[in-house]
């Protein structure tokens, strides 16, 4: 049921069911990628909105958090790259700053590159340990929403201590570094 008018009748089903049951939704999010194949992001994404827009907004975070705290490593980057198109995402924010403190490279990526919910919504000392995060990962820095508009004193005197503790150790200073402190 990977494609097709199944995974179509699939999704349609579903959304119907979420609609009615938030419930629903638990059960749904995890098997989408067995029905939907390569569309599973996609498929995800619209289930969550079918699901929110039922559910009153007080248990918005609840459900969003237990989707998260539930997944798989799939999952919580769809939930991730979902964060900023949430109703009202700024609600949100604890779930992307946990992200940050996750050691594995794909959920770092899901929410600090392409992703605008950290530059409209973290605090600077999430946004400054989620670059420095990436510096540490090997992830690029281009790939950072807003870097520039959100570089501070503090960042770059973060920046430029790793930058000078990498030097004394013989080591090299990722090229992109300098995106924060040029």
């Amino acid at each position: 049921m990977s494609s097709g008018v199944d995974a179509d009748t699939w999704l349609s089903e579903s959304l119907d069911k979420v609609r009615l049951d938030d419930e629903e939704l638990i059960h749904r999010w995890s098997v989408a990628g067995r029905k939907l194949g390569a569309r599973v992001m996609q498929g995800r994404l619209r289930l969550l909105e079918a699901a929110l827009a039922a559910l009153p907004p007080a248990g918005h975070v609840a459900l969003v958090a237990e989707l998260y705290r539930t997944g798989d490593i799939n999952e919580k980057e769809t939930v991730l790259r979902a964060l900023p198109s949430l109703p009202d995402s700024a609600r949100f924010v604890e779930i992307g700053i946990e992200a940050v403190r996750s050691n594995v490279l794909s959920i770092i990526s899901a929410i600090a590159c392409d992703n605008p919910f950290p530059q409209r919504h973290f605090p600077e000392s999430a946004f400054n340990q989620m670059v420095m995060k990436c510096l540490f990962s090997g992830i690029a820095l281009a790939h950072i929403v807003g870097l520039a508009q959100r570089r501070t004193p503090e960042l770059r005197r973060m920046v430029d201590d790793y930058a000078r503790e990498r030097r004394a150790a013989g080591r090299p200073v990722p090229v992109d570094a300098a995106l924060v402190t040029a």
